[in-house]
């Protein structure tokens, strides 16, 4: 029999060889030989064909002895091998004489002669071999222990990871023949072994049987649970997980908590058999195979409620949602129901599939009689993307909760094993884990492993051992379990609690089960799965499995199983009769983290002014401009040193540029008490080098000043993030910030607007589309910096025609200008606002109207490059006050505007073009003959502002002109816009 190294790892931890490996023969050198194998310091195959041939350990003698005359004969596994050997190994194979056991002071002594510079001549260098051998195996045990464990309840997948092939089924024959071989050999499994501080296995006792301890070993690590955590670098931590796990008696269950894990269970069970019996021919992409899901995630709460959570947020795709719906949130059974029938909705919006949707809900735990707030966001089919969501939503609450640990708030992630490892944003998001500004003090990790993507085996799916692999760069715990043994699966959900409670780490449970029918119910799954599904079809579910286990057990009768299971069938049927009687819905009673305080008593169409008091603007703008403080000795670089006299000057001379104009709309915001977020790569200094919100120490390290955070004693704070390399996870992070608490403006800003294409999932399916189906309101900023200044295709543009191709606006519509209320319903009535604005005061106007309005829109705000610093793309003082507010459209002002009816040319335009329009105009002295017109805000389309100037200059041309080409930029948008216009207008004529 030939193994390759890569199978080593299964097959030495196999249940049958568990043990053999270290005690086939009466020598020492057979432990040492098992030992290195453990370790893979030697190769197995030779050495397991010999044995497979029934010779022992007289082969390791030969080798040495063909070693000795030649070292180049051997393999080069075995020639390191010996090469750290000093002994003689001659006499492996010659008889020992039987050795008395060994006590506890002759084991201290052994050490302690052990530890000096020259051991006595009488030292047990036997005695002393087998235990390290035996440590070894321990370690071995510790470190790939589950990659033998009994994970798979279809049996199906082999000791490698894959479906058992030919060679598979070889090597569980020669499990057999070395069974049989090594029977004699059970007299060596009573020797004792002093325990290592490494191990707790022995609970209080420090000896035990070599058998006793390989049994233990076997128990613990090649069971129903694998656990990884040897990668962990912390010996506290991995200390801790092994008193969770090797102790004796952690993992056991009480009459009570059996019964409560098999009511839960049924639960799980009942809720999906009811809806295959009611809506056979519906998708809802059920729990089966998978069932003790909802146990877990009912463990990990209860658990967490103990540690003092207050808050859960699960993200989660659609698999199972409807039953987390139902017995975790608690959502009447009712309400789920009737969502499979067609109603029409009383409120607005389009809404969503039911396995979309989300909820929020206040349950009463029954642990501490406290209100727990549970909140499943919805999510659309990109699976994994409302991961950062969740993180950005939990990272909120907290910070306004002012939870600064995570003590309160808990987010859990639900994973498909397909999508953990296939998808890019898992990635980026558990990155995001230990980031001072985006941790979330450790998430949970729950994959519903169904052993298949689809219809996609893991073979042609991934290439690591385990989905949860990524996870591993973490150094968290990862604990995969057999999904039809209930009590392990909850054990381990009760061990990921207690750990994120104390570490505050995140932690991963692979629960590994099946999928008893199709991705959804209407697939086939015999079509690419007929040896798993043949299978599939003769397993009995797992809560029947466990009701017999407890019934066999005397833990209750078969009776009280049965009378949990018409329990809950009478409660679903009572349901589905109240259902019928449902006829309308509201999509807001599936909103999650709703706002109801900010929206009481608010009139939605007021529309509240944007400009300050200009002593408000000279006072931020002057600690704007100064340095820190005197007294904190604060070392600043000579570049900022003069940065800093520019603001001074231009606060003297009553002139903001771009860098103020953005400061002052932070600063005015934190003063009336919005809190501030802006983030994203480079944020603090800012790409292009205008921002320098964060000073740091030239001569200290981690020693920075924001000059905005101490403006007023009683502000908001502003928090200026630099983030990971990361657009789509951060993106949706700050989605989900900006969806915790309308009172805050969270600004996402890309190092150049074609960043923007790697978050195109959390645009198109949050950001663009998240109010009309899930009527989720977010008043997100975008900075995308564009425009057309020679730095390649990339990086010129932010794909202006994208966003407003999103737009959900009518091009055919021409709107009730007469309604004093037009601009306000406008707004109200579109998904966002699109901006392109060229002027300081306009940014600050715009920015704070994202948090006057009376509701919230994302605002996708197309930035600059070149007019960062331009001299023109300036803004006085008095465009910032308290009559002044955001032109979505500005007029011409020059020559031009004083005589309009000499005006030929009328020119649209947004953005910097508009100075590059300006230059050409005045190079060709046409300051009077052509008018130019900044459309400042694109979507949605300021009808009202174009008519006025089309009116103004009847005699002109009207001429759009962009940067971009034909089929990108506005002119895809404001086209049929126009036209629309222009029809209005002639029809009034």
């Amino acid at each position: 029999m030939n193994l390759s190294n890569a199978k080593l790892g299964h097959v030495i931890f196999s249940k049958s060889l568990g043990y053999e490996y270290g005690c086939h023969n009466k020598t020492r050198r057979s432990l040492q030989v098992a030992a290195t194998i453990f370790a893979g310091q030697i190769n197995p195959g030779a050495y397991f064909d010999s044995l497979a041939n029934g010779s022992n350990a007289v082969y390791i003698d030969r080798l040495y002895s063909k070693w000795w005359k030649n070292p180049s004969s051997v393999d080069e596994s075995w020639d390191a091998y010996f090469k750290g050997k000093s002994r003689d190994f001659s006499t492996l194979s010659k008889p020992k004489k039987k050795e008395s056991k060994p006590t506890a002071n002759a084991s201290r002594s052994v050490s302690a002669t052990a530890g000096t510079a020259t051991a006595a001549p009488n030292a047990d260098w036997k005695y002393i071999d087998d235990h390290l051998a035996v440590q070894a195996i321990i370690r071995a045990y510790q470190t790939r222990g589950h990659l033998a464990a009994d994970l798979d309840p279809l049996e199906i997948v082999g000791p490698t990871g894959h479906y058992l092939s030919i060679d598979d089924r070889k090597l569980q024959a020669t499990r057999a023949v070395l069974r049989q071989h090594y029977s004699y050999s059970f007299n060596d499994l009573n020797a004792l072994f002093k325990l290592p501080i490494s191990t707790l296995i022995g609970g209080n006792e420090q000896f035990l049987p070599l058998k006793e301890i390989l049994e233990r070993l076997e128990r613990v690590y090649c069971g129903h649970i694998g656990v990884e955590y040897m990668m962990i670098t912390s010996f506290f931590k991995s200390n801790w997980i092994r008193e969770h796990f090797e102790k004796p008696g952690s993992m056991n269950f009480t009459a009570d908590e059996k019964k409560l894990i098999l009511e839960r269970l049924t639960r799980s069970t009942g809720f999906e058999n009811f809806l295959a019996k009611k809506f056979s021919s519906e998708k809802r992409f059920g729990l089966e195979g998978c069932d003790i899901m909802i146990p877990v995630l009912k463990e990990i709460i209860d658990q967490s409620v103990k540690s003092g959570v207050e808050s859960v947020y699960i993200g989660m795709a659609h698999r199972g949602r409807l039953n987390v719906l139902a017995n975790i949130c608690r959502k009447p059974i009712k309400d789920i129901l009737s969502q499979f029938r067609t109603l029409k909705a009383r409120d607005w919006g389009s809404g969503d599939v039911k396995y979309h949707l989300g909820v929020f809900s206040d349950r009463l735990n029954r642990f501490n009689n406290k209100n727990v707030r549970i909140t499943v966001v919805a999510n659309p089919s990109h699976l994994e993307f409302v991961n950062p969501v969740v993180l950005g939503k939990a990272r909120a609450e907290m910070y306004h909760r002012g939870d600064y640990r995570g003590n309160k708030v808990l987010p859990i992630m639900m994973h498909g094993d397909a999508s953990f490892c296939g998808q890019g944003v898992v990635y980026e998001s558990i990155h995001l884990s230990d980031l001072p500004a985006y941790t979330t003090h450790g998430s949970i990790h729950v994959v519903v492993n169904n052993q298949v993507g689809f219809t996609t085996d893991p073979r042609f799916s991934r290439s690591s051992r385990y989905c949860t692999d990524v996870a591993r760069v973490l150094s968290v715990p990862i604990f995969h379990v057999n999904a039809d043994d209930p009590e392990a699966c909850v054990h381990c959900a009760r061990v990921a609690a207690k750990w994120r409670a104390k570490f505050h780490k995140d932690v991963v449970i692979d629960i590994v089960g099946y999928r008893r029918n199709g991705h959804n119910e209407a697939d086939e799954p015999m079509f690419t799965q007929p040896l798993m599904y043949q299978r599939i079809r003769k397993m009995k579910p797992c809560t029947i499995k466990y009701a017999d286990r407890l019934v066999k057990a005397g833990v209750i009768k078969m009776e009280d199983y049965t009378a949990m299971v018409s329990k809950y069938e009478k409660l679903c049927n009572d349901a589905f009769k109240e259902s019928k009687k449902i006829k309308t819905f509201k999509n807001s009673h599936w909103l999650d983290s709703p706002w109801s305080a900010f929206f009481q008593g608010r009139d939605r169409l007021k529309m509240c002014p944007t400009g300050v008091n200009l002593k408000v603007i000279e006072h931020i703008g002057n600690v704007y401009s100064s340095p820190p403080p005197p007294e904190q000795k604060f070392d600043l670089h000579r570049g900022i040193m003069r940065i800093l006299a520019m603001r001074k000057k231009m606060m003297e001379e009553c002139m903001a540029d771009w860098s103020l104009g953005e400061a002052l709309a932070f600063g005015t915001l934190v003063k009336d008490g919005i809190h501030v977020r802006l983030s994203g790569q480079d944020v603090e200094r800012g790409t292009f080098s205008h921002r320098h919100h964060v000073l740091h120490h030239q001569s200290k390290d981690r020693q920075s000043y924001n000059s905005l955070q101490f403006l007023y004693p009683d502000q908001a704070e502003y928090f200026v993030c630099n983030s990971s390399l990361s657009e789509c996870a951060v993106m949706g992070f700050d989605l989900g910030f900006s969806m915790a608490n309308p009172r805050t403006l969270v600004i996402w800003e890309a190092q150049f607007g074609d960043f923007v294409n790697t978050a195109q999932p959390i645009i198109d399916q949050f950001l663009a589309s998240g109010e009309t189906k899930w009527v989720r309101q977010s008043g997100l900023v975008l900075f995308l910096p564009h425009g057309m200044e020679g730095m390649g295709p990339e990086h010129s543009s932010g794909r202006i025609e994208r966003f407003l191709q999103l737009s959900d606006d009518d091009q055919d519509c021409f709107p009730d200008l007469s309604d004093p209320d037009f601009v306000a319903r406008q707004l109200l009535a579109v998904n966002w606002f699109i901006t392109n604005v060229t002027t300081p005061a306009n940014l600050f106007h715009a920015l704070r109207r994202q948090v006057a309005l009376g509701f919230r829109k994302p605002l996708i705000n197309f930035t600059p490059k070149s007019l960062l610093r331009h001299p023109l793309a300036r803004s006085p003082f008095q465009d910032f006050d308290e009559c002044s507010s955001f032109q979505r459209c500005i007029p011409e002002t020059g020559k031009a505007a004083a005589s309009p009816d000499c005006v030929e040319k009328l020119i649209f335009c947004s953005g910097k073009v508009y100075y590059d329009l300006l230059r050409e105009r005045e190079d060709h002295q046409q300051e009077e003959t052509v008018a130019i017109a900044r459309l400042e805000q694109l979507c949605p389309f300021p009808y009202d502002a174009v008519v006025t100037e089309i009116e103004k200059y009847k005699a002109a041309e009207l001429i759009w002109l962009q940067e971009e080409h034909k089929n990108q930029g506005g002119w895809p948008y404001v086209k049929p816009r126009f036209d629309t216009t222009l029809l209005n207008i002639d029809n009034e004529k």
